[in-house]
């Protein structure tokens, strides 16, 4: 039986960790991007969204700027500000945004088409290049941001413009004899178009997104086929040495059993291939989705919950290849992990995919923005040495300090989008009950009632579930069973009760009353985590974690040179409460060694170079690196085994 989250009016953050990023996204992310996106931050990269609008509409001139996905990036904006508007009403941000929209509008051309790059550049080239030209993940995106602003806002407007430019991809594209056989190049509007089918109820929406997945990888290759209309070249430099791989159209999807190819794209595909297998039941392709999961949680993740190991073509390589230095794991794929582990969940309320949604949330999406919502990173290395970032041209694409803007800037959006959303992650229900997914304090409207969660996630790991309801009510409470908790008490109303685990959650079946208050006491140990023998970087190294969080050394606290540092497997850890930056978070301390340089100038040499001193070791979140300048950085150290 598949699951539905509780909707985002209905649920509310009221958390020691999360209201946090809540607050900042609506005061001042969503305002510090509406300034990038009209070039208006002093040192920052050009947008040219806005500006891009105005010259499609006929009121400005000039030249386009930026990427042929330009579009997206204002679309990212506006559904994060949908979000906004759903949990705190704000006339004046509502009033700007729907001066957008009206640009939108504007520019869109009488049959529907809405793209500005071939509006303003190449009109005579539009629908000529699926694989290359974004003109369909342009639409997905800007779908998802019209259906946010209608159920925020009960407006309209910009999900008719979207219908209207999808009414022209289907005279264009689609199975019928006449119209191009295609599908998108980078993969977006098929998750979009569920979304468009749930809110205006018409199954065309289905049915076309279902079209683009089966026909994706079918003979003959629609790409290939397209390519020989454009004289046998490419759009874009460098795109002739990538494989079909890349597009995830090697294969039709069903027989596709590796995440492969442009990460940001593969998550956006599988994302939009459960949203069809579970809207049409198809069990094939639901097993497809298992596949693809597996193959991305046990041999293609990083331990912060990034995915993609290679700056060239932002994708995966192969099992187990997971370099820490030049590892791509850019925040927009880790934002696409976490919508596929949620259509998962809703497929197959299994916890293994919470869990791995929860760990991309707590490490790398939001280690893909700095602590004030001012500044981003793109890229999420596991180790940072600033001098070689600098001069070594072959890890140039990893930043030591985040960026105010991007000229491609998908990732700073992506991640306002999600956080925006955060509430609709949460919890799940179905006619037997409700679900826990996320440890995180909130109030959700249930069964005529309301449910309060109190969470110290991720600090320690007591979570308790007060429920207020106008009668008694019989149902099951299904609780995560955190992989980072090895024993938890469970109590209601202050007596211990024993509750069975179902595919990974604790199952408490009974009749609920007003004022129920079941608490779940769940330690939580500082673990060393070790990485498959297969992971070559990672051999005869450790990371740690604690509770959903990655840690790190930094520069800042403990010297430089940081792989000369060794974490003795004896060490013990001691919890220290965070201070300044790090108030409200828990910082660990151990005790460690360094290896001393003796102090040789001789770049070989017969006698050792080293000793070994003591050194106190501190280790802060992952996610709070960066946030006190440029430094090194390092997650995995290396172990002294017989200290």
């Amino acid at each position: 039986m598949s699951q539905k989250p509780i909707l985002l009016k209905d649920v509310t953050i009221e958390d020691g960790f999360f209201s946090h990023y809540a607050d900042l996204v609506r005061s001042e992310v969503i305002p510090y991007q509406w300034e990038a996106l009209n070039d208006r931050v002093p040192g920052a990269e050009k947008s040219g969204c806005i500006h891009n609008f105005q010259i499609a509409a006929g009121e400005k001139e000039g030249d386009f700027i930026g990427f042929v996905f330009q579009d997206s990036d204002i679309s990212k904006w506006l559904e994060a500000v949908a979000y906004s508007l759903t949990k705190k009403p704000d006339e004046k941000l509502e009033a700007l945004a729907d001066e957008v929209i009206d640009l939108i509008g504007r520019a869109q051309k009488e049959d529907g088409y809405l793209d500005t790059y071939f509006m303003i550049k190449e009109p005579e080239n539009r629908f000529r290049n699926f694989r290359d030209c974004h003109e369909l993940y342009c639409c997905g995106h800007m779908t998802e941001a019209a259906v946010a602003y209608y159920r925020a806002t009960g407006k309209d407007k910009l999900m008719r413009i979207m219908q209207r430019f999808i009414d022209c991809i289907s005279r264009n594209v689609g199975p019928e004899e006449g119209k191009l056989h295609a599908y998108p190049g980078h993969e977006e509007l098929e998750l979009a178009l569920i979304k468009l089918a749930d809110a205006t109820g018409e199954q065309k929406y289905v049915d076309l997104a279902a079209y683009f997945i089966n026909e994706r990888g079918q003979d003959p290759h629609f790409f290939l086929e397209e390519l020989k209309t454009r004289g046998d070249t490419f759009r874009f430099e460098g795109n002739d040495l990538q494989p079909e791989a890349y597009f995830q159209s090697h294969l039709p999807v069903r027989e596709q059993k590796d995440a492969v190819g442009h990460a940001v794209r593969a998550v956006y595909l599988y994302t939009g291939m459960a949203d069809v297998a579970a809207r049409t039941q198809d069990e094939e392709l639901k097993e497809a989705c298992r596949t693809l999961f597996r193959s991305i949680r046990d041999k293609r993740m990083y331990i912060t919950g990034g995915i993609g190991s290679t700056v060239d073509g932002e994708a995966f390589t192969f099992d187990y290849d997971l370099p820490n230095d030049t590892v791509y794991a850019e925040s927009c794929a880790s934002v696409g992990l976490i919508f596929f582990c949620r259509r998962m969940l809703e497929m197959d309320g299994d916890a293994q995919y919470a869990e791995v949604m929860e760990r991309a949330l707590y490490n790398n999406v939001i280690a893909g923005m700095a602590m004030d919502g001012k500044s981003f990173f793109y890229v999420n290395p596991l180790e940072v040495f600033p001098e070689a970032d600098h001069k070594d041209p072959h890890k140039s694409h990893i930043k030591t300090v985040r960026q105010k803007w991007f000229a491609c800037a998908c990732c700073p959006p992506n991640i306002a989008r999600l956080l925006a959303s955060l509430p609709e992650y949460i919890y799940q229900t179905d006619e037997t009950g409700l679900t826990v997914n996320l440890f995180i304090g909130s109030s959700a409207a249930y069964r005529n009632g309301t449910v309060v969660q109190r969470s110290g996630v991720p600090n320690d790991g007591k979570t308790t579930f007060t429920f207020h309801l106008p009668e008694e009510e019989s149902f099951v409470l299904r609780v995560r069973k955190p992989g980072w908790s090895r024993n938890c008490t469970i109590t209601v109303n202050g007596k211990t009760v024993e509750a069975p685990v179902e595919k990974g959650y604790f199952c408490l079946n009974r009749t609920f009353r007003e004022g129920d208050c079941v608490c779940f006491a769940m330690d939580m140990p500082v673990r060393r985590i070790y990485a498959n023998a297969n992971v070559r970087e990672d051999i005869g190294k450790v990371a740690i974690m604690r509770g959903p969080m990655v840690y790190c050394l930094e520069e800042h606290d403990n010297g430089a040179s940081l792989p000369l540092l060794f974490l003795p497997r004896s060490a013990a850890f001691k919890e220290k409460a965070g201070e300044g930056l790090f108030e409200n978070l828990t910082l660990l301390m151990a005790d460690g060694l360094r290896l001393q340089p003796t102090g040789s100038e001789e770049l070989y040499s017969e006698t050792p170079c080293t000793q070994v001193v003591p050194q106190k070791l501190t280790f802060i979140p992952y996610f709070s690196w960066a946030n006190r300048g440029e430094n090194e950085m390092l997650v995995w150290v290396r172990e002294a085994p017989l200290a």
